[in-house]
Formats: C-alpha cells, sequence, structure tokens
C-alpha cells in the first residue's frame, strides 16, 4: 500500500493531500529515511511524522485491505513508539 494511503487509512493524518503535502516537505521518514507518497509501506516499517510541534514514531503491525477503514481498526494498524511534544516560547515559530 502506498505511504500516503496508509497515513490516511490509519487516520494518522486527515486527508490523503495532507499526507502528500508532508512528504514532498520531507516531514515523513520511514525507516530512517525521507519518504515519498508513493513509496510502498510493508508491516514492520517505522514511520516518522514531523508536524510543527510534534515528532511521532510508529510502528506498521499491518497493512490494512482497502482504502477504508473503520475508525476502531484504524489504531489497530499501527503501534505507538514515541511521541514527543515540541514546546517553544515563540509562538510563531515553525
Amino acid at each position: 500500500m502506498r505511504l500516503d494511503l496508509f497515513l490516511r487509512a490509519s487516520r494518522l493524518v486527515v486527508r490523503r493531500t495532507q499526507a502528500q503535502e508532508l512528504c514532498e516537505a520531507g516531514a515523513v521518514l520511514v525507516n530512517g529515511v525521507a519518504a515519498r507518497s508513493a513509496r510502498e509501506v510493508r508491516a514492520g516499517d517505522e514511520i516518522t511524522l514531523k508536524r510543527q510541534r510534534s515528532i511521532l514514531t510508529v510502528r506498521v503491525k499491518e497493512i490494512p485491505g482497502g482504502k477504508q477503514v473503520s475508525k476502531s481498526a484504524a489504531a489497530s494498524l499501527y503501534e505507538i513508539l514515541s511521541s514527543q511534544n515540541l514546546e517553544t516560547d515563540d509562538p510563531f515559530a515553525v
């Protein structure tokens, strides 16, 4: 399954276009390497999402059979390895 489709199906991002934009910006790493949205994701891969104020690292447990996944099943597709909030005093920092 494509990375952008997995991010959407697992509900780690809200929209597929948002997943594509994160990949284009270099904010998504798969196994420590910047990944394009078309990259194939496999069980066991580690995905790191860098956002404005947080860094989330998850391990893929299973790949869904289709694009649509129920809300309860989406959380079972991955396990959270680390979640780090980046706090800054500057409200305009990116």
